[in-house]
C-alpha cells in the first residue's frame, strides 16, 4: 500500500512539474537556439582548414558528437543561464580558424581542374533538379538533436522550467521545438511536388493521391495509438491540457499527409511557391477571428471535459489547424530550396564552385525575404498596435504560427550562412561528393531516420522516467544520464546509417 501511494504521490509530482508553467522571452530562446549553428561553424572550420573529417575517423565522430550533439544539451542545461557565453567559447576559435588558417583540404581542391576538363563549356542550369543541401541537413539535423534532448531533458531539474512547454499563453524553448518539427517537415515535402513534376507521368487522381497520403498516415497513428496505449496502461505522468485526454503528437502528424492533399488539391497552388504561404496566412486568420468572435476560445480552453471525444482532446483536435498552416509555410519556404534555382549564366570554364556560391546568395534573399515578411505578420498580430494577440502552442493561434515561421525562415538562413564559410561545394555531378565532405555526419544520420529515431528516443524517455527518479536527481547524475541517452540516440542513428537501412514512416 505504501509503494502504491508513493507511486501516485510521485506521478502527481511530475504532472505538476511540467503544468501551469509561463515560459521565458524570444531573445532567450534565439540565444539558445544560436548554439546549433555555432557549433556548426567550429565543425566547419575545422573541416575547411584541417580537413578534421576526412576521412571520418572514431576522434572525428567524437569531436562531432560533441559538436552538433553535446553542446545543445548544455545549452539546454548547464548553461541554459549563460547562453551567450556559450556561443562566444564556440564562436571565437572558429573565426580564429576561418581567419589565420588557409584552407587546407579545400573540398573544391581535389574537382576545380577535374570540373573544368570535362565540363568546360557548361553553364548554369535553369532546371528543377532537386538537390542535397548541406545546411539543409545540418538545420533538420540539429532540430531533431534538439528535439530529443529536450524530450528527457525537461523531466529532470536541470532543464529549466522556462524553457519547458506553456500552460496556455506564453513562448518557450519546447514550445518553439514542437512546431518547428512540423515547419521541417512541410520544408522537405518541398521534394515531393518537384518529382511529381520532373517525372514527366501524368498526376494520379485526387483518389489516388488522398489514398496514398493515407498509407503515408497509417504507420505514424499506428505510432500514436502505441504511444496512448502506453501511457494509459503504465499509469505514465500525463500533461492533459497539452494536447487532451487521449490525443498526442502522433496523431498530430499523422493526420497531417490527408489534409495537405486536400490542400494541394486547390487549383492554381502548385504553379507559385508562395500560394501555399498565402494558404497558410488564410487559414490561420479564419482561425483567429473564429476564436476571437465565437466561443471557440472558452470551449478549448474553459469549458468542462467529456463525456465525448471532441471535448476530451479538443487542444489536439484544434492546434492541429495552426499546425497544418505550419506545415504550408514549411513548403512554402522549402519549395525553391530542394532545387536548383536559375541564376547568370557564367563565363564558360568557370567552376562550379562559383555558381553554388551564386546560387545561395539566391537562396539567402529568399530567406531573408521570408523571415521578414513572417517577423512582419507576428508582430502585427502581437503589438499594442496591431492585434494584441498572445501566442498559444495550445490553442495553435496566429502569432504561434508565424512565430515558428518567422525563426525556422531565419534559422535556414543562419545555417546557410555558416555553409558559405565553410569548403566550396559545387553541384556538378562530378562533385557531388563534395557535398558530403560538407555535411556533419552525425547530423546527416538525424536527418537521414529522423522519426524512426524519434520514435526509439519516445521509447527510452519512457524508460528512463519509469526507473529513475529524475525529479530528484542532481545536476552531475542527471547530465550523466542525458550524456548517455543523446550518445544512444546517435549510435542508434549512425548504424542504421551505416548498415544501409532507411525506414521512412
Amino acid at each position: 500500500m505504501a509503494s502504491t501511494n508513493a507511486a501516485a504521490d510521485y506521478k502527481v509530482r511530475k504532472e505538476a512539474f511540467v503544468s501551469n508553467l509561463s515560459g521565458g522571452t524570444i531573445t532567450e530562446i534565439n540565444l539558445v537556439t544560436l548554439v546549433a549553428p555555432a557549433a556548426l561553424l567550429l565543425w566547419t572550420a575545422l573541416q575547411r582548414t584541417q580537413s578534421f573529417f576526412t576521412p571520418y575517423t572514431p576522434l572525428a565522430y567524437l569531436v562531432d558528437f560533441l559538436l552538433n550533439v553535446c553542446a545543445i544539451l548544455f545549452a539546454f542545461t548547464a548553461y541554459s543561464s549563460a547562453p551567450l557565453a556559450l556561443n562566444i567559447f564556440l564562436a571565437t576559435p572558429s573565426l580564429l580558424l576561418l581567419l589565420l588558417q588557409q584552407p587546407k583540404g579545400d573540398a573544391s581542391n581535389g574537382s576545380v581542374k577535374k570540373s573544368k576538363s570535362k565540363k568546360s563549356t557548361e553553364v548554369s542550369s535553369n532546371t528543377s533538379t532537386l538537390v542535397a543541401r548541406p545546411f539543409l541537413t545540418h538545420y533538420r539535423g540539429a532540430m531533431m538533436v534538439a528535439t530529443l534532448i529536450a524530450i528527457l531533458a525537461v523531466d529532470f531539474p536541470i532543464f529549466p522550467r522556462r524553457f519547458a512547454k506553456v500552460e496556455t499563453w506564453g513562448t518557450s524553448l519546447m514550445d518553439l521545438g514542437v512546431g518547428s518539427f512540423v515547419f521541417a517537415a512541410g520544408v522537405v515535402s518541398a521534394r515531393v511536388l518537384h518529382k511529381r513534376d520532373d517525372s514527366g507521368s501524368q498526376r494520379p487522381g485526387f483518389g489516388a493521391r488522398m489514398l496514398a497520403s493515407v498509407r503515408h498516415s497509417v504507420p505514424v497513428l499506428i505510432l500514436g495509438f502505441i504511444r496512448l496505449m502506453s501511457v494509459k496502461g503504465l499509469e505514465y505522468a500525463e500533461h492533459v491540457t497539452e494536447y487532451g485526454v487521449h490525443w498526442n503528437f502522433f496523431f498530430t502528424l499523422g493526420f497531417l499527409p490527408p489534409f495537405v492533399e486536400l490542400a494541394d488539391s486547390i487549383p492554381g497552388i502548385r504553379k507559385w511557391n508562395s500560394s501555399y504561404a498565402i494558404l497558410a496566412l488564410i487559414i490561420s486568420l479564419a482561425y483567429e477571428i473564429v476564436l476571437n468572435n465565437t466561443e471557440l476560445l472558452w470551449y478549448i480552453l474553459v469549458s468542462d471535459r467529456g463525456p465525448d471525444l471532441l471535448s476530451k482532446n479538443r487542444e489536439g483536435v484544434f492546434s492541429f489547424i495552426g499546425y497544418l498552416a505550419i506545415f504550408l509555410k514549411g513548403r512554402s519556404t522549402g519549395a525553391p530550396i530542394v532545387v536548383l534555382q536559375p541564376v547568370p549564366k557564367l563565363q564558360a570554364g568557370a567552376d562550379g564552385h562559383l555558381e553554388a556560391e551564386r546560387e545561395r546568395y539566391v537562396l539567402l534573399r529568399m530567406l531573408a525575404f521570408d523571415a521578414v515578411f513572417n517577423t512582419v505578420i507576428y508582430v502585427l498580430s502581437t503589438s499594442v498596435f496591431g492585434f494584441n494577440l498572445n501566442v498559444s502552442r495550445r490553442l495553435g493561434n496566429l502569432p504561434y504560427v508565424f512565430w515558428i515561421a518567422a525563426f525556422n525562415s531565419a534559422q535556414i538562413g543562419v545555417f546557410a550562412l555558416v555553409e558559405a564559410c565553410g569548403p566550396r561545394i559545387s553541384y556538378r555531378k562530378d562533385d557531388l561528393h563534395q557535398i558530403k565532405d560538407a555535411s556533419s555526419r552525425v547530423l546527416a544520420v538525424f536527418n537521414q531516420n529522423g522519426l524512426v529515431v524519434f520514435l526509439i528516443a519516445n521509447l527510452l524517455t519512457g524508460l528512463v522516467n519509469m526507473t529513475l527518479n529524475t525529479l530528484d536527481m542532481g545536476g552531475l547524475s542527471a547530465m550523466a544520464v542525458l550524456v548517455l541517452y543523446a550518445a544512444t540516440c546517435t549510435g542508434v542513428a549512425l548504424a542504421l546509417d551505416m548498415s544501409g537501412l532507411r525506414i521512412r514512416l
